[in-house]
């Protein structure tokens, strides 16, 4: 059973920053892989953040270029995403994702979610 489960949210002011965590089990993460970070403000839809692929595809929201990247350390098994300048617009729900290949890593790609955790930004 593939189980990502993220850390590190909370409650900053704007211009602040972040680092959330994934830690994985029953998937690992390697230069074969295909993880990311998404997205969901209340009342809208889910979107994606932030992507690697085979350990060096990167790809990154507009909003979020710039000030976000998306790293993975494979002998801890884990994703990470440094969020900094972050603004009230960034408050949402976040979630890692994982594909089940990292030679397929389009949205409809992704196979495996986290639970979420909460990013709250303030002006």
């Amino acid at each position: 059973q593939v189980q990502l489960v993220e850390s590190g949210g909370g409650s900053v002011q704007a211009g602040g920053s972040l680092r959330l965590s994934c830690a994985a089990s029953g998937y690992v993460f390697s230069g074969g892989s295909c993880v990311g970070w998404f997205r969901q403000p209340p009342g809208k839809e889910r979107e994606r953040v932030a992507s690697i692929r085979l350990f060096q595809y990167t790809n990154y929201a507009d909003s979020v270029k710039g000030r976000f990247t998306i790293s993975q350390d494979n002998a801890k098994n884990t994703l990470y995403l440094q969020m900094n300048s972050l603004k009230p617009e960034d408050t949402a729900m976040y979630y890692c994702a994982a594909a089940e290949r990292g030679d397929r890593c389009l949205d409809n790609d992704i196979r495996y979610w986290g639970q979420g955790t909460q990013v709250t930004v303030s002006s």
